[in-house]
Order: C-alpha cells, then structure tokens, then sequence
C-alpha cells in the first residue's frame, strides 16, 4: 500500500439536520392528478432522495488509520494543539494553546453539527485542533476522543460536564445545605461510568460532632473510596486534600453551596474563585460558578470547578448495569437465585442477604433501591440524619 493511502481515508459521517425543510417550488402530485397528459412535462430537477442540500451524512477525509467518525477530523488546515479551558455555547470556547497562548475560540460548523448523543459539542476538558487567526481568536478545527468524563442526563440528551479526567471529588457539606449520601451515591456511579476515580469530600465538618460524621465517612473509606473531611474554618483537611489533587486531573462537583469555590481557593489562593453565602431563606447555595473552568495547579495538575448540581440524572445507565455501578453489589450477585434479579422484591437475593448480614450499607442499598426507581427528585430519610 502507498504512503500516500496510509495518509488518510475517506469515511461517511452522521450530521444534525441543522436547517429547516424547503419549500417544495411545484406541488407535484395535485398537478399530475389534476392534468395527467401534462405530468410527462413537470420539472424533474427536485430531488427527492435523501441527498442534497438536507442530507444526514457527508462523505469526510480522516487522517490515516484513525479510527471511527467522530474522532479526530482534519480539513486539509495547518492547525495547533489545545485544551478547551470553558466552553459557552459554540462561539466562547477559552482555549490554551500548545504554544502556552490562551484563544478564545468559535467551533467549526462541521464539528457543531456532527450528530451525538450529546447537547454540547464542546465542553471543558475536551483536547481539540485549532487554527489561530491574529489577536487570540481562533476556530476549533476538530475533538480528540474523550477518555475519563463526567456526564448527567438533561432533557434526554448527554449533559458532558467535563472531559478528559481521571479524578472526580464530589463535595458535599454536612450542613448548609445538609448532606445528601443519595446524591453522593449517583455521583459514585457517574465516576465509575465515565471511568474516573470517585473521591468523597465531606466539607463544613466545624458544623457537627465528629461521632455524627464517622459512620457516614467510614461507609465509603471501607469501600475503598478516599474520603476527605474538611473545613475552611479551621483548615482541616485541606493539605490532605491538596495532596490528593497534585499530579492528576481532577473535576470538583457537587450542590451548590457546599464550598467547592471556597476550597478551591484554600487549595491554591492565586485562583481567587468568587463565593456566596447560602441563602437563609432556602439553605440553598446560590450559583457563583456559572460554567465549568479547568484551573491549572502550580504544584501540577488540573481542576476543573463546576456549578452546582442539586440532582444528577444518571445517562446512559440500564437497571441491569446499576448493580455493577454499586462496587461493593458484585461479589454477591452471582449468588442470586435469579439471573435477572432486581434486587428489590425477590426471593433468595445475594444482595438482599448481605445487606442483612450487614456486609452492605442499608444507606447504599437504600440509594440503589431509589435510582433503580427513578425517584431521585425524592429526599431520603437518611439524608438528614447526619447532623
């Protein structure tokens, strides 16, 4: 095979219909019903096929060897390495160049209109090629494939929050708000679905006794989660905390109002995120972070500061997958009578037996119980019971 095949290949892409359907010139069935002998005389010049102007698919040339549409798509440009620092909408990506320059970045129309499962082409995190354009401005030419990500369902479509990691912190507080272990828990999922390592961060530990906390931090340290008990009042945690960042590529996510910006800045002062008291009225956070932002650690590493998220539609997870998502289920599920065991209703259940035996957490099992259900709008009883 020539070097010149290696280079690349030509592959067929799937694309949004992005424009409205057009307005039919000639109404050509009334007219060839109304006039037979004239039909022969119509014009024949509109397409009625599935190709054209309003066509699904486009016919690409990929770089050689490159593996399936909707990875890396090169168009004939000389284009340069970057990390997208934020993304709003498709015209506001920040971009950090190869080059150490930061652009600020709009997204090609092929790449927006590439179809996905997704509601956001570009999101923080994302590694693309890009083709600067003079006084920091530039267009994304095209996305590497993504690895670790964090994603949530959000009017039936993939809400990708973040790309590209290997470390997800879920921050939660054990008062104002009040802790949520239902919420941990569907975090715990979407970092193990999206292949990162789930790290439970229990912050405002100055605002309940210790006694109250252990239990609750000792359910997931057994699982073999690190956790992290924190205060910005007394700087517990905060060092430990710092060494758990350095090194890795880490999302911080979690309600509003818990203290990921104000952690943040404990962690690395130089970021100076902005932070808000929570609202007397509701214990709700108010949202100060309004899109995720990859922040660069000087002692090495990325965090990415996301804005808060009071529910987490879990995406993409079936029922008959959740089990594997609850780490501590698998080594009891091959001890169910049925193969097809919910876990919930039936007879003879590995996992109904271990909970039991007290080998699983009645709180996890209780959070599995309320995803399977989709009841995740509804306040468990435990998620108060902490303070």
């Amino acid at each position: 095979m020539s070097a010149a095949k290696k280079q690349s290949r030509k592959i067929r892409v799937q694309f949004h219909k992005n424009r409205g359907n057009r307005t039919r010139s000639n109404d050509l069935t009334r007219q060839a019903e109304d006039d037979i002998d004239a039909a022969s005389d119509l014009s024949s010049s509109e397409r009625l096929s599935g190709k054209g102007d309003l066509t699904r698919f486009r016919t690409i040339t990929t770089p050689g060897d490159s593996g399936e549409a909707g990875e890396s798509i090169e168009i004939g440009k000389v284009t340069l390495a970057g990390r997208v620092l934020s993304a709003v909408g498709a015209n506001q990506c920040r971009v950090q160049g190869e080059d150490g320059e930061l652009y600020l970045c709009s997204v090609r129309r092929l790449v927006r209109t590439m179809s996905r499962e997704s509601r956001n082409a570009v999101v923080a995190g994302d590694r693309v090629r890009i083709t600067p354009e003079g006084s920091g401005a530039g267009v994304i030419e095209s996305i590497e494939p993504r690895t670790g990500t964090l994603t949530r369902g959000s009017r039936y479509k993939a809400h990708v929050i973040v790309a590209n990691v290997d470390q997800t912190v879920i921050v939660t507080s054990v008062a104002d708000p009040h802790l949520k272990l239902g919420l941990i828990d569907r975090f715990l999922c979407s970092a193990e679905k999206g292949g990162t390592r789930g790290v439970v961060c229990i912050n405002k530990v100055d605002l309940a006794p210790r006694e109250k906390l252990q239990p609750v931090a000792g359910q997931y340290a057994r699982l073999g989660y690190p956790v992290v008990l924190t205060s910005i009042v007394t700087g517990e945690g905060i060092s430990q905390l710092q060494r758990l960042l350095a090194g890795r590529e880490t999302v911080f996510s979690g309600q509003s109002g818990v203290g990921k910006s104000s952690l943040l800045n404990a962690i690395d002062p130089a970021w100076s995120r902005r932070t808000a008291e929570v609202s007397p009225d509701t214990s709700k956070g108010r949202h100060t972070t309004r899109v995720a932002e990859l922040l660069q650690l000087t002692s090495g590493g990325w965090v990415v500061d996301t804005p808060g998220i009071r529910t987490l539609q879990l995406w993409d997870i079936i029922n008959d997958e959740l089990e594997g998502l609850f780490i501590e289920f698998r080594p009891f599920v091959s001890r169910c009578r049925f193969p097809d065991c919910t876990h919930t209703h039936e007879h003879e259940c590995g996992i109904k037996q271990a909970v039991s035996h007290g080998w699983i957490s009645p709180l996890r099992y209780d959070s599995y119980v309320r995803i399977r259900n989709d009841d995740d709008f509804r306040p468990s009883v435990h998620d108060r019971e902490v303070v």
